[in-house]
């Protein structure tokens, strides 16, 4: 049951670049903010924002608005002083020492950020420090394996797959049909009684040779909006009213069939790709999170060298991002630039080594797009999860996921099977990042770059993850 259009009078009004907080401006003040809120001088940012709004245009003092949300956002992630990290990692390490801890947060170790004078220090920075430093996971008093997909390490399906793609002659092989059920949850007395409460859940499109024929079964309520398939992050969009003292679930029910792909390249036949019109977004800058800054310039320079195989050019680049250690990431809303963030932060999380590796790719010629979603496995395991896609002519458009990276494999092929080739338990939701939603929000986006979990508002503004909460379930059904 579809929606009336008269219903999404207020979400269409907003404006989409300030809704996902991605507008961008000249403004010397809007620079100057941005690059306060960066060093923490947050006291120096609300200054500057309340002194330049009356003068500002009307762009401008959305951005500022926008910079006002983006540290409250940040005050929800820097959570911990120095006292509150030792106990979180004691409950590890109990004979952790002041001065292990010191010598670690100066290794960079234990994400922080200096707010306004006062050291704080990412809410999972104990527990990324697990993954960051093998003397702080081998100090452990009860080491635990880290709840990883089963596919990040060899797994019989990567062999399944290449021997497929091999014996079919083909980069699609082994669909297999799927019923999914997304569920969106917001707490209760988020939003005042009898207020319409507006949801966009992730809905995936059809991408040809890796998810199709999808069918929607059901949602929660009945009437909704899906977006129309060419929207690159598309939404199926529900409201209901809010009731005193009730959760609100929305919920979605769909199939579709997912193929694995698995590209067999020759680097001889590989050739530098023809910039066609189509081709040339795609290795060009995207301010504010793919921008050629002189430090990225140097790092592919150093990767590169003299290469100029467009594939080998790849191969190198994906190995340099694939030895960034993975880290649970802070929200992606609160970084000013994502790419130059995975460069210099010692660590990063898959959307993070997602568009480092895409910012390298364009700048050596190479076309780079992103996708995101649900990964899933052969069992209980889901996850958002961000990967991407590069073209390499002849080939065309092939899969990359350079947070699965290089498998532990004597051969070479499962070993490189995440270049150039992708399992088949993941949906995609998005084809690009940081793109509107239809219909459009009219307040700021909770993730700005991303769309795995869902959006929501209200009339009075965004509600924010801390006031909802989201769920995956699979279920394979047989095959015709």
């Amino acid at each position: 049951m579809a929606l009336p259009t008269t219903l999404f009078a207020v979400g269409q009004s907003g404006s989409d670049a300030v809704a996902m907080g991605a507008a961008v401006s000249d403004s010397a003040v809007v620079r100057d903010v941005v690059a306060r809120v960066d060093a923490g001088d947050f006291a120096g940012a609300e200054a500057a924002i309340a002194a330049a709004l009356a003068d500002a245009s009307a762009r401008d003092r959305e951005v500022l608005a926008y910079q006002r949300e983006r540290m409250r956002r940040m005050r929800m992630d820097f959570t911990l002083d120095a006292e509150a990290a030792k106990e979180r990692i004691r409950r590890q390490v109990p004979d952790l020492t002041d001065a292990e801890f010191a010598r670690w947060d100066a290794e960079g170790l234990l994400e922080r950020m200096d707010i306004d004078g006062e050291r704080l220090y990412f809410s999972r920075a104990p527990s990324n420090l697990f993954r960051l430093s093998a003397e702080a996971r081998a100090r452990r008093a009860d080491p635990k394996p880290f709840r990883d997909s089963p596919l990040e390490s060899v797994h019989p399906h990567h062999a399944a797959v290449i021997a497929a793609a091999h014996s079919q002659d083909s980069n699609s092989v082994l669909p297999q049909r799927w019923r999914i059920t997304q569920t969106l949850t917001v707490d209760a007395d988020a939003v005042p009684a009898g207020e319409t409460i507006r949801a966009w859940i992730p809905y995936p499109r059809e991408i040809p040779g890796q998810q199709q024929a999808i069918t929607l079964v059901s949602s929660t309520p009945a009437a909704h909006q899906l977006a129309p398939a060419s929207t690159l992050q598309r939404t199926i969009y529900l409201e209901q009213p809010a009731v005193a003292g009730e959760k609100a679930t929305f919920q979605v029910s769909y199939e579709l069939d997912i193929s694995a792909r698995h590209f067999e390249v020759d680097p001889e036949r590989v050739v530098p790709a023809e910039i066609t019109p189509e081709l040339a977004p795609f290795v060009a800058e995207r301010a504010p999170h793919l921008v050629f800054t002189d430090d990225l310039r140097a790092f592919s320079r150093k990767v590169v060298g003299d290469e100029t195989n467009p594939w080998r050019i790849a191969q190198k680049l994906y190995a340099a991002v694939d030895a960034i250690p993975w880290a649970g990431a802070r929200e992606y809303s609160t970084i000013s630039n994502i790419s130059d963030y995975a460069l210099h932060a010692g660590h990063a999380d898959c959307g993070q080594q997602t568009l480092l590796l895409i910012a390298l790719l364009r700048l050596n010629g190479i076309p780079a797009r992103w996708q995101s979603g649900m990964m899933f496995s052969p069992g209980t395991y889901w996850n958002l999860h961000d990967w991407g896609q590069l073209y390499i002519a002849p080939y065309g458009w092939m899969p990359m996921d350079v947070t699965f990276g290089r498998l532990d494999a004597g051969d070479p092929t499962v070993a490189g099977f995440y270049l150039g080739g992708l399992d088949g338990y993941r949906i995609a939701f998005n084809d690009d990042y940081g793109r509107p939603l239809v219909p459009a929000k009219a307040h700021f986006r909770s993730e700005t770059v991303d769309l795995q979990r869902g959006e929501v508002e209200w009339s009075g503004g965004n509600l924010y993850f801390d006031q909802w909460d989201y769920d995956f379930e699979f279920e394979a059904l047989p095959q015709p």
